[in-house]
């Protein structure tokens, strides 16, 4: 069945299609990511490495894929997305396949950097859904690729934490090879290519000075609470950044065809979404890693659970996400993206204020009442997050989408980067020293305090409230069942019903 919007004609059927393989997406990364954390232990004793180095499994992905972003979208533009897709997603695919097979520690690392390219295949998704999909459909679909991440993370938790405890770290990766190749086959069987495609030369210019921008920065933050915020090799690398950011603007100002357009991605909503979805991504990360520890220490500092029990835990969270997303992206169109915006942030910042000021008295009595509260944030950041990526996609022109979704994930990046690097600095500030149950009596580790709770808590809340208070800023893109979108630089509105 064909519809006709503003002279387009979209096939539903094939957007029905289309709809499994890119909700699906997030599962596969999720599972495949987030079940390395609770192997990152395991490695580093196989490999006999330092936990500095061991951490360099996370670094090395991050950083090649916060420029593969920016990189495979433009190309994306100019190529069509279909092809760079497969391309991110033939590169992810390749890189969990050698992973389970790495002979050595430098091997991991290098499939690693591979499966980093891969980090592109989800602005390239989000490009994909906005051209190809009724504009009425696009709220909706992108909600429910956004609750998949949720869901994606309380499954690969657990579920990591069994595997690598029963059959090794390695099978970690096994278990997800056969999935990784599933996606590649029914993206290359049922999507189509992009119908907007900007012909034009890849910027290696600007592409060299994005890695110069990007990467000391990120090593920075990665690095800090190790070495320390103020030593001399952390400040060298966020100089070193900043003078390369500094030459990446002044660049792209007068490149012919720019690798990051300045005027499309500093616009007004393009601008409020890439500030506001790398302050988000940043809360979400320092309010994880505080669950995860209050989840996991023992009584009286936390309740004492298992990375199973914790994930299982979680699993209201990610059901409410499942109704919320989708909900909330078929009301969009009649309500508005800005007012689900500010309500989610809201209830984010209230949820998270009420964890801050009782965090000394949840564990370990008060464990269903915290799986209540984060699950109400969970609920808000949920809202706020789908109406974002709303906001962009209908804000910039879709000859360009694949340059301003690719932009948003590297933000969202360096959000994702300073959350725990943050949280690290505040529970290696506010900590005791515990002594374990059997242990000699010579051991002792430190533990995070309720202090520290307290602080990453409220810091996440006043991140939450300033996100309520800057999509205020924002400029509606649909409402009263219309939507607005942008066409060479005009307005244009869809009747959607």
């Amino acid at each position: 069945m064909n519809v006709t919007r503003n002279g387009e004609t979209y096939d539903l059927s094939y957007a029905k299609k289309a709809t499994l393989v890119v909700v699906l997406l997030p599962l596969l990364v999720m599972y495949t990511e987030a079940m390395l954390t609770p192997a990152l232990p395991t490695i580093q004793k196989e490999f006999a490495i330092n936990p500095n180095d061991v951490s360099w499994v996370l670094t090395i992905y991050l950083l090649v894929g916060t420029v593969s972003v920016a990189v495979f979208g433009k190309l994306g533009d100019m190529y069509g997305k279909k092809k760079m897709f497969l391309v991110a997603l033939g590169f992810y695919t390749l890189g969990v396949i050698l992973n389970g097979f790495a002979p050595s520690f430098r091997w991991l690392l290098f499939s690693r950097a591979i499966q980093g390219f891969g980090m592109a295949i989800f602005p390239l998704a989000f490009s994909l859904v906005r051209e190809e999909f009724p504009p009425e459909m696009v709220p909706q679909v992108q909600g429910m690729i956004s609750a998949m991440f949720g869901v994606g993370m309380v499954i690969a938790l657990p579920l990591g934490a069994y595997v690598t405890q029963h059959w090794g770290w390695r099978w970690t990766y096994h278990s997800a090879a056969p999935f990784a190749v599933l996606m590649f086959i029914l993206a290359w069987k049922i999507l189509r290519e992009s119908r907007y495609i900007n012909p034009g030369k890849l910027d290696w210019q600007g592409a060299l000075l994005l890695v110069w921008a990007v990467v000391p920065a990120l090593v920075a933050v990665t690095r800090a609470p190790n070495v320390g915020w103020t030593a001399k090799e952390t400040l060298a690398l966020f100089a070193v950044s900043i003078v390369g950011a500094v030459l990446l603007a002044l660049w792209e100002k007068r490149a012919e065809n720019p690798l990051i357009p300045l005027d499309i991605v500093t616009s007004r909503n393009p601008a409020i979404v890439n500030l506001g979805i790398m302050f988000a991504a940043f809360g979400i990360s320092m309010m994880s890693q505080a669950n995860t520890y209050i989840f996991q220490m023992k009584p009286p500092y936390g309740f004492g659970k298992s990375i199973l029990d914790s994930g299982l835990l979680m699993t209201p969270m990610a059901g409410v996400m499942l109704v919320i997303a989708p909900l909330a992206g078929k009301i969009m169109p009649k309500v508005g993206a800005k007012p689900l915006a500010i309500t989610g942030a809201l209830i984010a910042s209230s949820g998270l204020a009420v964890l801050a000021k009782y965090a000394p008295e949840f564990p370990p009595n008060h464990l269903w009442a915290f799986v209540a509260m984060i699950t109400y944030v969970g609920a808000g950041i949920t809202l706020m997050n789908i109406s974002f990526i709303n906001v962009l996609v209908f804000s910039v022109p879709q000859r360009v989408m694949g340059v301003a979704t690719g932009a948003n994930s590297l933000f969202r990046n360096f959000g994702s980067t300073w959350g725990p690097a943050i949280a690290g600095t505040v529970m290696s500030t506010y900590y005791t020293l515990f002594h374990p149950p059997g242990a000699p009596s010579w051991v002792k580790i430190k533990i995070p305090t309720t202090k520290a709770y307290e602080v990453l808590f409220g810091t996440s809340a006043g991140i939450y409230l300033f996100l309520a208070i800057l999509s205020l800023a924002i400029v509606e893109v649909m409402k009263g069942g219309k939507i607005r979108e942008v066409e060479n630089g005009r307005e244009k509105e869809v009747e959607v019903g």
